[in-house]
């Protein structure tokens, strides 16, 4: 079998770990350090069509600006003639939103030190001038110490001289303020704390304060705050929590004010922040403004056709902290937004399968060698679902087929990958050696009732 290595500059780029519209997300090694980074490719001919180069420059300028310890950190930004590659600190433990779906709901203590947390990172950004506005458990990540990262700043706006209100209506529907959805402009500050508030209801509960079938349903609750707190609340939560969730955003409680709230600060652990640091722009500009004068060497090694051969460095950071056996037992594994699976089959039937299968289920599919594209249109027909399976060769005769969420929902993902891998059962290995127990069928039943809904 054989392998691709692909190197930018002094980073070595492995497997893919996250695909949208716009960008690929890359696990990479800096060969200089050895430090693991994620890379996001983006092309610029895909950029400049979409005419998304003013975004992209304030989404990693903001990144650079903001840096502190809650908040993935930017290291770099390079650039080749074709592609603009933005260097990440990488984070292996996964989404925030995974765990809520897998545990169902969290401890009081463990809910508040996430808030704790969420809270320090973006009183940081306030401080700064930046507001998030699409802030949800699906764009805060979890790091090898169980920390939270904050992360997708796509949608962050930086003020404007003389202009005290933002007035782009942005965010996902279920996290965002009632201000935002009127269009009447609004504070930025106080917009992230309803945000925040949403987030702690949902670590605490399971599911969503506001949810309905239909937008202008879901739009009247946010608008009224209608929405009622389940009995295991604490008295001191529920009051906090009915304090950041104030529709009205003059009287909504302020960060200064989260931060004396007696149900905050109990074993709250102040960061570490650290010296200043002087932030340089200069190879952003580079990047998008000098792209001819500017850019790194990309170099590619083919070998022999076949899957990727998935080396034990990438194995390990794949698993999560060592734990190997996260690689094979779905059941910790299903309810992730990256989802795999072992199969001793030839590449070639793991794939005629695959595209089988996905046809069956009504999908568009799309194969390149040993990767697979399958497309469809989202369950609420409001946009595209688009899946990426792709296979790598982990030991002679034993392939992992590793399936990431490219475009539509989350949740809507999780739901596919359950059906997807029932009807896959029959070429998905099980080892007999007690590392998974039981089918497919009796752990994805557990998942049905980890979503976000109310039970």
């Amino acid at each position: 079998m054989s392998s691709t290595t692909r190197r930018v500059g002094k980073y070595e780029l492995g497997r893919t770990v996250g695909e949208g519209t716009f960008a690929k997300v890359k696990f990479a090694i800096n060969t200089e350090t050895g430090e693991s980074v994620a890379v996001k490719v983006l092309a610029k001919s895909t950029i400049l069509k979409h005419r998304m180069v003013d975004q992209i420059k304030r989404e990693i300028s903001i990144m650079k600006i903001v840096r502190h310890p809650f908040i993935v950190r930017l290291h770099e930004v390079l650039a080749s003639r074709t592609r603009i590659y933005i260097i990440l600190e990488f984070v292996p433990g996964g989404e925030l939103f995974d765990k809520i779906v897998h545990k169902g709901k969290l401890s009081e203590m463990e809910s508040r030190k996430y808030l704790q947390q969420l809270i320090d990172a973006i009183s940081h950004c306030h401080k700064k001038g930046v507001y998030h506005r699409d802030l949800k458990p699906e764009n805060l990540l979890l790091d090898a110490r169980d920390n939270l990262k904050v992360s997708d700043f796509g949608l962050s706006a930086l003020p404007q001289q003389g202009v005290d209100l933002l007035h782009t209506t942005c965010g996902t529907p279920n996290y965002v303020a009632p201000e935002v959805l009127n269009g009447q402009g609004y504070d930025g500050a106080a917009a992230d704390i309803w945000s925040c508030g949403v987030i702690l209801y949902v670590l605490l509960a399971g599911y969503l304060p506001f949810e309905e079938t239909d937008l202008p349903s879901l739009y009247k609750k946010i608008n009224a705050a209608t929405f009622s707190c389940p009995f295991w609340f604490s008295p001191g939560a529920k009051s906090l929590i009915e304090r950041m969730l104030d529709p009205n955003p003059k009287t909504r409680i302020t960060i200064e004010g989260i931060r004396k709230d007696p149900w905050f600060p109990v074993n709250y652990i102040p960061v570490r922040q650290g010296v200043e640091e002087d932030v340089n722009l200069d190879d952003i500009r580079a990047a998008f403004d000098d792209i001819e004068d500017h850019f790194v060497t990309e170099q590619s090694r083919h070998l022999n056709r076949g899957p990727l051969i998935m080396n034990a460095f990438e194995m390990i950071t794949m698993s999560q902290g060592l734990n190997l056996s996260a690689l094979f037992d779905r059941r910790q594994d299903y309810v992730k937004r990256q989802t795999r699976f072992v199969s001793r089959e030839t590449p070639k039937d793991i794939i005629s399968t695959i595209e089988t299968v996905a046809e069956s289920m009504g999908l568009k599919v799309h194969t390149r060698g040993y990767k697979t594209r399958l497309e469809g249109i989202s369950a609420n027909k409001a946009g595209q679902f688009a899946v990426v399976v792709e296979i790598y060769e982990v030991a002679p005769s034993l392939f992992m087929v590793d399936t990431r969420r490219a475009a539509g929902d989350t949740l809507e993902y999780h739901k596919f990958y359950k059906s997807f891998c029932a009807k896959l059962d029959h070429i998905i290995w099980k080892p007999k050696d007690g590392i998974i127990e039981g089918g497919t069928r009796s752990h994805e039943s557990k998942y049905h009732r980890r979503t976000l809904s109310k039970p």
